[in-house]
């Protein structure tokens, strides 16, 4: 957990229910260890293999909308250690949360791997960029393996980030991970084939 986080959502309100719960002690003396405000190399490494995350930000009229972002793993990129940007592919072209930054630069991220049951939570401010300006940031986000349109890019100015504890996470595996984790079995299975249909053919001579 960084210096900022529980300072950002800690509010009155959070800290009442705390209080209320009783965990406040518990979340004083997480306070009381938390370290610099900047991403450390195993948040680098997580957030590099993500090919996906959910980023929440908030309309004029104070309701929160929470969007998905996928893409090739790597595409949510770092570029220092306070500082991740990521292209903005066309999609259904309702701009909600584009139009939610305009007014409210705050967003919050939570990117997951289910398989390994880990989560990171990540505040930041959000800027947006013009690729078309800009060749070499265009250069460092393009993924030409991945047919998509890049209509802008977003910068992520880190304020924050904790992870979460593994509790209640269901572990899920993409069609990669399956294939990796089958790929023994199949192999077995096509030598087995193999030799039963040499077995076959001497039995019928």
């Amino acid at each position: 957990m960084t210096k900022s986080y529980l300072d950002i959502a800690t509010t009155p309100a959070v800290r009442s229910a705390q209080e209320a719960n009783g965990s406040a002690q518990l979340y004083d003396r997480i306070a009381a260890k938390r370290r610099t405000d900047r991403l450390s190399v195993v948040e680098a490494e997580f957030i590099a293999a993500r090919d996906s995350f959910y980023m929440a930000s908030v309309s004029e009229t104070g309701w929160p909308y929470v969007q998905h972002r996928g893409g090739p793993p790597g595409f949510l990129t770092l570029l220092d250690d306070t500082t991740l940007a990521f292209a903005d592919y066309s999609g259904n072209r309702q701009y909600i949360s584009l139009g939610n930054t305009t007014g409210n630069d705050r967003v919050a991220l939570i990117m997951m791997d289910y398989p390994h049951r880990r989560r990171l939570k990540l505040y930041a401010r959000i800027e947006v960029r013009d690729l078309g300006t800009d060749p070499a940031l265009a250069a460092r986000l393009a993924h030409p393996e991945y047919r998509a349109v890049s209509e802008r890019a977003f910068f992520l100015h880190f304020e924050a980030s904790d992870w979460n504890c593994p509790q209640h996470i269901t572990p899920r595996y993409n069609e990669i991970e399956i294939a990796a984790a089958s790929a023994p079995l199949t192999a077995r299975l096509a030598a087995l084939e193999t030799e039963n249909a040499t077995l076959r053919a001497a039995l019928a001579n």
